[in-house]
């Protein structure tokens, strides 16, 4: 088989390590790609949101299977554009892909279907918006409708935050068209964990709960970022949990999207707070997370390629992937400055150390340039280990990320702290 895989991060180098071991599969390509993917897959210089020139090259090259990593092209309509060239492709269409590209599609949709999110209003006006938040008086969420490259959602915790969020989205047009109507939510109060359903519109198999670190800093400090590391299974996410997500989420949102003339084929990110009356939705991706792709590859024991193949073929009611009994964990190591401004082309050393045989470096945003890699994005390794107990694989983590290097690399010490302190570890 030749495999396609579109992106150039941190998930698509997994998702690529992950492919490669799969006795199918005759050569990989990657599109973009990066300095770590070029190890593994020959890189392709066209960008994702390239889909005519992606669909017209996979066609050529008769590609049999194409795996989409970034949300971007399946909101452009990329699964569409292939499949009409008759080519295989893992991903929802743009329909489905809503759920994402829209956060007033899927709160429309949650609350018409009965399935548990917070309370919204949405506005089209920003001093409508405004006027609203300075009613309400409380702690809220605002949210921009659009994509917005992980920073459309904005926590606040006074009116005034409330009011410079709706300015910087909707006046200031931070994030562009993403802006132009918003989603401002009640503030919502537990603990975030991540399902992901793997599912053929009908059927679907959920993998390991995943808990991601989203701030910059120690303790939950400082910015958003896309994300700083995670690990998996989340021990927040218990068998009663899950049968709850099954029931009141999984489950609607299949058979909403069916009945919205959208069915949903591919991978459905749950991002859930688990609160006090259960489990709500904060927010639906339509692919795999980044990092917690990184902690799901490695605990994956069936053929991923197996799987992905038995969702494009609406297949997957025959199928349900192996999963290992062990806990995987990923540190983020980024860019000085990140998530503000960095600098790139800082030499990375290190990676060619013997690493554990359990330890995986995904790369994120590195770049080669000469005969040394580079870094080229802000977050720019994702260090990856497994191991029979959570404290583990962390520990084979944190060693091999002491021993990589390069200028202001910075990285949390405390992945994991969550699940740790639950188990008293």
């Amino acid at each position: 088989m030749y495999v396609l895989v579109i992106g150039s991060g941190g998930r698509e180098h997994a998702l690529i390590w992950k492919i490669r071991q799969s006795p199918k599969v005759t050569q990989i390509f990657a599109a973009p790609g990066n300095a770590g993917t070029a190890e593994l897959a020959e890189n392709v210089p066209i960008a994702p949101e390239q889909v005519e020139r992606l669909a017209d090259w996979a066609q050529e090259q008769s590609i049999n299977l194409t795996v989409v990593g970034p949300e971007v092209p399946l909101t452009l309509g990329i699964v569409e554009r292939f499949e009409e060239k008759g080519l295989t492709i893992f991903g929802p269409t743009s329909r489905a892909a809503r759920l994402e590209g829209s956060k007033v599609f899927a709160k429309e949709l949650m609350k018409k279907h009965g399935i548990p999110t917070a309370a919204f209003e949405v506005f089209a006006d920003p001093e409508a918006a405004k006027a609203y938040v300075r009613t309400i008086g409380r702690p809220c969420v605002v949210k921009a409708d659009g994509l917005a490259a992980g920073k459309g959602a904005v926590v606040c915790h006074s009116t005034g935050e409330a009011v410079e969020a709706i300015q910087l989205m909707m006046a200031d047009r931070a994030f562009g068209s993403a802006g132009e109507r918003v989603v401002i939510e009640e503030m919502m109060s537990g603990e975030e964990a991540s399902v992901f359903a793997v599912t053929d519109g009908r059927d679907y198999a959920e993998l390991p709960a995943v808990q991601d670190h989203k701030r910059a800093l120690d303790g939950d400090r400082g910015k958003n970022t896309g994300g700083m590391g995670a690990y998996a299974p989340a021990p927040v996410v218990t068998p009663d949990v899950m049968a709850q997500v099954r029931t009141l989420i999984i489950e609607p949102t299949l058979a909403a999207m069916e009945r919205e003339e959208a069915p949903y084929r591919g991978v459905l990110y749950c991002g859930l707070m688990l609160t006090t009356e259960g489990p709500k939705v904060v927010e639906f991706n339509c692919r795999f997370g980044d990092p917690e792709c990184q902690v799901l590859m490695p605990l994956i024991r069936s053929d991923l390629v197996d799987m992905l193949l038995a969702v494009c073929e609406r297949r997957l009611a025959s199928y349900r992937p192996d999963i290992e009994n062990r806990h995987a964990a990923c540190v983020v190591m980024a860019s000085g400055g990140y998530p503000d401004a960095y600098e790139k082309g800082k030499p990375i050393s290190g990676l060619d150390r013997p690493a554990d045989r359990s330890t995986v470096v995904f790369h994120s945003g590195t770049a080669r340039s000469g005969d040394r890699i580079v870094t080229a994005g802000g977050r720019v390794l994702a260090v990856t280990s497994a191991g029979t107990t959570l404290p583990e694989a962390l520990e084979r983590c944190y060693r091999a990320v002491r021993s990589i290097h390069f200028d202001g690399a910075h990285y949390r010490t405390d992945i994991g702290h969550r699940a740790l302190r639950r188990n008293n570890l």
